[in-house]
């Protein structure tokens, strides 16, 4: 089972979910997306929450009231975490996850950790909780097809974008030609001119001969 929240609306149309149990929590890791960012509170047992941000953004891009609205999630499903104040939540992309064969259900390291931030929680805020509990939503997702097609939505996306680059490569390469062809057919021009001037130049020079020989 996997719980879909809707973020609050001003922040835009976002969506945040998280796992049921440790073990839905593993699938998550498996079929995540690169649009995914994981929250986890630190040191601490908790749900693993995950927001799906929109292609072309970072994990930098979060806006304050998202992030709020993750992190408030997450501490609020963490036996330990949602009893505690000044509770710091840990965030990174789902491509940052690390899974190991020796690591426990649901575990996780960083393949990098100077990718994941931290965001402080002060307290539990209710209001962010029930707001985003009156959006929730729960499925049974096919994991794995959502990660199928969107792996070959994005393959389909790369050959679209490589027959572009191709397509002005060549275009380029077309006007490279068309230019050499126009500054040779220009110095042709001059070439003849010049051909030309020397052609009148001699044809005076012949006119001026006659003349003195008719004198």
């Amino acid at each position: 089972m996997v719980f879909y929240y809707k973020a609050r609306p001003d922040a835009g149309d976002y969506t945040i979910y998280m796992g049921a149990d440790k073990n839905e929590n593993e699938e998550l890791i498996k079929y995540g997306l690169p649009e995914d960012v994981w929250f986890h509170v630190d040191k601490v047992s908790s749900a693993h929450v995950y927001l799906r941000l929109k292609k072309g953004e970072s994990i930098d891009s979060i806006c304050d009231g998202l992030l709020e609205d993750c992190a408030q999630l997450v501490k609020a499903h963490s036996i330990q975490g949602n009893k505690m104040n000044n509770v710091e939540v840990v965030y990174t992309p789902w491509s940052n996850l690390k899974k190991s064969s020796s690591m426990d259900v649901g575990q996780v390291g960083f393949h990098n950790t100077r990718m994941v931030r931290v965001v402080i929680v002060e307290k539990r805020v209710n209001e962010i909780i029930n707001r985003l509990n009156k959006t929730r939503v729960e499925r049974r997702p096919d994991l794995k097809a959502e990660k199928d097609a969107s792996n070959a939505a994005e393959k389909a996306e790369r050959k679209m974008q490589l027959k572009e680059k191709r397509r002005r490569e060549e275009m380029e390469r077309l006007e490279k030609e068309r230019r050499a062809e126009i500054r040779s057919y220009k110095g042709l021009m001059v070439a003849e001119k010049m051909t030309s001037n020397r052609q009148i130049a001699s044809a005076g020079n012949s006119m001026q001969e006659m003349e003195d020989d008719f004198v």
